[in-house]
């Protein structure tokens, strides 16, 4: 049996990285190995420079749109001004999904998809409230 670990995001500066994961997005370092580290909820970032020996070629850290670390946070407006006031590039601006659910979409500092959204709940309740009007 093979057993899914984590994703593993390559990226060119890592402390730049970490920075923006546990800044701006309140994510806590699990463990620390120098070259790469790996976050509570069991994503890590490996450092491209190491990674680039370890695959005996260069990684190709061009714009990532196949997939995307996706969080959820009660309080979507306020990582949205903690994100804007530190110069991230926006995909889209707060887009409510056709589940109802809130979200915005950024890109990291190497160019992989970032997807913050309001828990489900949230969505559902406020669905809730429009269908009773």
């Amino acid at each position: 049996m093979v057993t899914f670990v984590c994703p593993l995001l390559v990226v060119a500066d890592l402390e730049k990285s970490r920075h923006f994961y546990a800044t701006l997005l309140g994510q806590e370092v699990k463990e620390d190995h120098g070259e790469n580290i790996l976050f509570h909820g069991d994503f890590s970032l490996h450092l491209a420079a190491h990674f680039r020996a370890l695959l005996g070629h260069a990684p190709d850290l061009a714009r990532h749109h196949s997939m995307e670390l996706y969080f959820e946070t009660p309080n979507l407006e306020a990582v949205v001004r903690r994100l804007k006031a530190a110069g991230a590039e926006f995909l889209h601006p707060i887009t409510r999904q056709p589940w109802g659910q809130r979200v915005v979409r950024v890109y990291d500092l190497d160019g992989h998809i970032v997807e913050i959204g309001e828990p489900p709940a949230a969505a559902a309740t406020r669905r809730a409230d429009v269908d009773l009007e």
